[in-house]
C-alpha cells in the first residue's frame, strides 16, 4: 500500500478499455504502479448501439478493473467515456449498470474535451522542440482526434467519427480488403477529414506528426525505430510501405499469423493503415512518425498533478 495520493485512470474506448495507476514522484512527476487493457470492442456490432456480448465484454473488464483498484487502495478514481459511449442509443442503460455494478461513475466527454487530454498526455511522452510544430493523431475505435499544436499550446484541435470500428464496419468487407473498399474509404475521408486539410493548409511551415498509442504502438513494435525517451519512439516513414503493403494484401486469417500485428488489432488493422496512409499524403515533408505511449490517460494524469504536487 502507497502512502502517498494514488489515481486511477479508466479510459473507457470504443475498442479497448484501459486502467492506469499512478503515484506522484518528485516534483514534476508520476510513478507508474499499474497498467493493464482489454479488448472489448464496443462497436463490434455497430457504434450506433452496444450488443449484449460486447455489454458483458465491457462490464467483466470493469469488475476486474473495479478489484484492482480496490486493492491498490486509490483515493481517487476518473473514469472517462468516449466516441463508443458518446454515440451508443443505449449508452445511458449501459452507465447505469456500471455504477450499480461497480460504484464506478464514468464522464462522457466530447471530441473537443479527448483532444484537449490527448494533448496534455502526448507532450509528457514526445519531447517536443521549441520552435516546431506538430500534428497529433490518435486513432480510436470510434473517432480519430486530430490536434496541430507546438509544445506550449494547441493551436487547432478537432475530432473526427473515422475511428477504426466505424471505417472497418462500412467499407471492409472481402478478404483482404478491395481496392474498390479502399478507393471508397479513401473518398469517405475526402468528405470527412476536409477541416483538417483545410487546418494543414493554412498552417504556415511543415508539420510533425505525432501518433499516440494504438495502431502507432503497432508500427513502433514491428519497425525499427530510435527511442525518443522512455516513451516515445521515431519510426521512419520509409520503413512503413513494406508492412503496410503485406497487410493489406492479406486475408484477416493471414494477419492473425503475422507476428507484426497483435491479434487483437488484426481485424481493424487494414483499416488503420488506409487512414493512416491518408494522413501521411497531406504531410509530404514528414520523414519520421513519432510515437508516443502516452495519450488520453496521462493527460488525465496531468491535470490531476497539477493539483495535488507543483507539477
Amino acid at each position: 500500500m502507497d502512502s502517498k495520493p494514488l489515481l486511477a485512470v479508466l479510459d473507457l474506448g470504443t475498442n479497448t478499455f484501459h486502467l492506469l495507476i499512478v503515484a506522484p514522484e518528485g516534483a514534476n512527476g508520476f510513478r507508474e504502479l499499474f497498467r493493464e487493457r482489454r479488448f472489448v470492442k464496443l462497436a463490434l456490432g455497430g457504434i450506433e448501439h452496444i450488443q449484449p456480448d460486447a455489454w458483458q465484454r465491457a462490464l467483466e473488464a470493469l469488475k476486474y478493473f473495479r478489484e484492482v483498484i480496490d486493492r491498490y487502495g486509490c483515493t481517487d478514481v476518473r473514469a472517462i467515456g468516449t466516441a463508443g459511449l458518446r454515440t451508443a442509443d443505449n449508452a445511458d442503460a449501459f452507465l447505469e449498470l456500471i455504477r450499480r455494478e461497480t460504484g464506478i461513475e464514468v464522464e462522457v466527454i466530447n471530441g473537443e474535451r479527448e483532444a484537449e487530454l490527448i494533448f496534455k498526455g502526448t507532450r509528457l511522452a514526445v519531447p517536443m522542440a521549441p520552435g516546431r510544430h506538430y500534428l497529433i493523431m490518435d486513432i480510436g475505435g470510434g473517432s480519430v482526434e486530430f490536434i496541430i499544436c507546438n509544445r506550449e499550446k494547441a493551436s487547432w484541435a478537432q475530432s473526427f467519427p473515422v475511428g477504426v470500428a466505424v471505417l472497418r464496419r462500412r467499407f471492409h468487407h472481402r478478404e483482404p480488403i478491395s481496392e474498390a473498399e479502399i478507393a471508397a474509404l479513401r473518398a469517405f475521408l475526402d468528405q470527412q477529414l476536409a477541416p483538417l486539410r483545410q487546418a494543414i493548409a493554412a498552417h504556415d511551415g511543415p508539420l510533425q506528426l505525432v501518433g499516440a498509442s494504438g495502431t502507432f504502438d503497432v508500427l513502433a513494435h514491428a519497425l525499427p525505430a530510435r527511442p525518443l525517451g522512455a516513451h516515445a519512439w521515431a519510426v521512419p516513414r520509409s520503413h512503413m510501405a513494406p508492412l503496410v503493403a503485406r497487410t493489406l494484401a492479406a486475408t484477416l486469417e493471414e494477419r492473425l499469423a503475422m507476428p507484426e500485428i497483435p491479434e487483437a488489432r488484426a481485424d481493424m488493422i487494414s483499416v488503420a493503415f488506409v487512414l493512416l496512409q491518408y494522413v501521411l499524403d497531406l504531410l509530404p515533408q514528414t520523414e519520421e512518425i513519432l510515437v508516443s505511449e502516452y495519450a488520453l490517460k496521462e493527460g488525465v494524469v496531468a491535470e490531476w498533478l497539477e493539483r495535488v504536487t507543483s507539477f
